[in-house]
């Protein structure tokens, strides 16, 4: 699979400067951390499961989590851990491509006994999301899912979700970070990346941000968000990949965008036409939403709506402006540190400083692709919205 992979290679030529890589659930856990984009949950309930996915990734659907918590009911669990493993025989027995999947489970015992319900086409499933996780609720799920992978014989990551109270609580919140930091730490081989679950966060203190405001508004939300990211995101070799928080708005139209809108590649000069199409559709704040994810460390996002996938991998894309940055600043001859002006000869470009940002810069551009000079959000958007 690859981002942008549901466009045809002539529109992808004329779009990219560097194309977006191809990758599978084989490929490193580095390129995967950094491949998830916008992870779509999906109840685990849906009868047509297998063929909802099907449909997603020929949209450019990279991840999805295929949820056993909180987005059913107690009663449906059952129901659905039955669903779940009649979706994947059939997704197996279709051999086409798929999203990475990840199943969100409530309690460790459901990752042995799902793996081994899911038989064979356990090499569909790429790990397990963990709820609340702090390191007492947390060491039996990883365990559980080590056990799981020796006996399969398939490699199964976690992703677990930072949503307890413990964490957002000022009196609890360092020895819980803490403790957090040991565990995955010691299993890191198994951790892909971390979400953060800032609908539980607004919950405990009975809030709710509207369409109009950013997760980094709600001030007592944005302290646990940095206070995770200095702890758990740090570009010194021992922090891991932190996605973005979810985005709760979307509009019930099927079609996000009026048909002249999608049906072409290229807007020249129809920006501002794109920009109140986005607006009018809930997702103005969902864009500013997503640079402050960047500007503050994370990577990806949890998404909730088919439309919001898009969106998230258009602003993905590294500008070709960026990348120039970040290969001036890594070339060989750079080793030693200075300074620079940009190609651009609009900003200092500081080698020693710089060279994390670079680096992450670069990878990024491996998996989402770097843009033309001259190709900005709007072309990839209406490229993607038309693929």
């Amino acid at each position: 699979m690859r981002h942008f992979g549901q466009i045809s290679p002539t529109v992808r030529d004329s779009l990219f400067h560097q194309e977006p890589c191809e990758f599978s659930a084989a490929s490193p856990a580095r390129t995967l951390a950094a491949a998830l984009g916008a992870t779509l949950y999906s109840p685990a309930t849906r009868p047509q499961l297998a063929d909802d996915v099907l449909k997603l990734a020929a949209r450019g659907v990279v991840s999805m989590v295929l949820c056993l918590e909180d987005s059913i009911d107690d009663a449906e669990v059952a129901e659905a851990e039955e669903n779940l493993v009649r979706q994947f025989a059939d997704l197996d027995a279709r051999g086409e491509e798929l999203p990475l999947l990840f199943i969100r489970v409530r309690e460790p015992g459901q990752i042995p006994d799902l793996v081994e319900r899911l038989g064979p086409s356990v090499r569909r499933l790429s790990g397990f999301v963990l709820p609340k996780f702090t390191e007492e609720r947390g060491v039996p799920f990883l365990e559980a899912l080590a056990d799981a992978e020796t006996a399969s014989g398939q490699r199964l990551f976690a992703m677990p979700v930072l949503e307890s109270p413990e964490l957002l609580h000022l009196e609890t919140r360092t020895d819980t970070l803490t403790g957090i930091a040991t565990t995955v730490d010691k299993y890191r081989e198994r951790v892909l990346a971390l979400r953060l679950g800032v609908t539980d966060f607004c919950s405990a203190y009975g809030l709710r941000r509207s369409p109009d405001m950013t997760a980094y508004d709600v001030q007592i939300v944005a302290a646990v968000i940095a206070d995770v990211v200095n702890v758990l995101g740090r570009a010194d070799g021992t922090g891991f990949t932190v996605t973005g928080p979810v985005w709760e708005y979307f509009r019930l139209q099927e079609r996000m965008f009026k048909p002249q809108l999608r049906r072409s590649p290229f807007m020249e000069g129809r920006a501002e036409e794109l920009r109140t199409a986005l607006i009018e559709h809930d997702l103005d704040g969902l864009l500013r939403e997503i640079e402050l994810d960047r500007a503050n460390g994370l990577q990806g996002k949890t998404c909730i709506h088919p439309s919001h996938v898009l969106p998230v991998h258009a602003l993905s894309v590294v500008s070709h402006e960026e990348f120039s940055d970040a290969q001036d600043i890594l070339r060989p001859e750079r080793g030693g540190g200075g300074v620079m002006r940009s190609a651009y000869t609009n900003k200092m470009n500081e080698v020693k400083p710089h060279r994390a940002w670079a680096e992450r810069t670069l990878l990024r551009a491996e998996v989402f692709g770097v843009a033309r000079e001259e190709v900005g959000f709007v072309e990839l958007l209406t490229a993607g919205l038309s693929g």
